[in-house]
C-alpha cells in the first residue's frame, strides 16, 4: 500500500527507468510524493509535474554526472539514488566472447559505480546524508548455468554496495541493494528465448520451469520490488545500510 506522503520533499534519481523494475520504482516514488528523475537510453513513458525524464547512457561518465547536476538544478537536491540499469544475456562460458563478457560486466557494474559515485559526491556536498540503492539479483548469490557474466556482475554489485556503506557512513549516507528473484518484466522474453535455444524447450516451458522453483508459486512483480526500494529509502530503514534485501517468493538463496 502506497503512502502519498512517505517521500514528500525528497528527490530521487533512477537509472534504467523506462521499463520493467525501473519504471515500477519510478511509479512508486511518484505515488509516494517524491520528486523523481527517470534516466534511461529510451524515453520514459510517464509525465507528471514532479517528474523530470532524461535520456542518456548510464554507462557514460559525463552523462551520469550531468543527470545528477540536472536533478539538483530542477529540484534543489539529490536525496535518493537508485542504480537500476542493467542487461542480461544467455551464453555458456565456452561459447562466450570477451566482448559479451565485458559488455554485461560494464553495463551492470560500471553503471552502478558511476551512479553511486556521482550521487555520493553530491550528497557529501549537500551535507545532509542520503540513500544509494543498487540493483543486484538472486543470481548474484549463486551460480546459474549460461549466466556466468550476469551472476558475476550482480555479485560484484553486492560487494561494491557493502563497501560504499562503510565508506559513506560518516557522511550519513546509507547504501543498500535490492535482490530480486524471478520478476515478471520484459527481460523475461529474452531470457526464455535464450534458455530455449540451449535446452530445446519452448520459451513457455522455460518460464514455467523457473516458476516451479518459487515456493510461493508465482513470479514477482515490479511493484513487489518497488515496495522494498521505497522502504529502503524511507526513515523506517534509517539504521539499515550495507544490506542486500531479497524479494523472491521464498526461493533459495535468501
Amino acid at each position: 500500500m502506497t503512502d502519498p506522503l512517505r517521500h514528500a520533499g525528497k528527490t530521487v534519481l533512477i537509472t534504467g527507468a523506462a521499463s520493467g523494475i525501473g519504471l515500477g520504482i519510478l511509479d512508486r516514488f511518484l505515488a509516494e510524493g517524491a520528486n523523481v528523475v527517470g534516466f534511461d537510453l529510451h524515453p520514459v513513458p510517464r509525465s507528471a509535474e514532479r517528474l523530470l525524464a532524461l535520456q542518456g547512457d548510464a554507462l557514460n561518465e559525463a552523462a551520469v554526472d550531468a543527470a545528477v547536476s540536472q536533478t539538483v538544478r530542477q529540484f534543489g537536491a539529490l536525496d535518493v539514488m537508485v542504480c537500476n540499469a542493467g542487461i542480461i544475456a544467455v551464453t555458456p562460458v565456452i561459447e562466450m566472447s570477451l566482448t559479451e563478457w565485458q559488455r554485461v560486466m560494464q553495463v551492470n557494474v560500471d553503471t552502478v559505480f558511476l551512479g553511486s559515485r556521482a550521487a555520493a559526491r553530491q550528497m557529501i556536498a549537500q551535507g545532509k546524508g542520503g540513500c544509494i540503492i543498487n540493483a543486484s539479483s538472486g543470481a548474484g548469490r549463486r551460480g546459474v548455468p549460461n549466466l556466468s557474466h550476469y551472476c558475476a556482475s550482480k555479485a560484484a554489485i553486492i560487494m561494491l554496495t557493502q563497501s560504499l556503506a562503510i565508506e559513506l557512513a560518516a557522511h550519513g549516507i546509507r547504501a543498500n541493494c535490492y535482490v530480486p528473484g524471478h520478476i515478471e518484466t520484459p527481460f523475461w522474453g529474452g531470457i526464455a528465448e535464450g534458455f530455449a535455444k540451449r535446452t530445446g524447450q519452448t520459451p513457455e516451458a522455460v518460464i514455467e520451469g523457473f516458476r516451479r522453483t518459487v515456493p510461493m508459486g508465482r513470479f514477482g512483480t515490479a511493484d513487489d520490488v518497488a515496495a522494498t526500494v521505497s522502504w529502503l529509502a524511507s526513515d523506517d530503514a534509517a539504521y539499515v545500510s550495507g544490506q542486500a534485501i531479497a524479494m523472491n517468493g521464498a526461493e533459495f538463496p535468501y
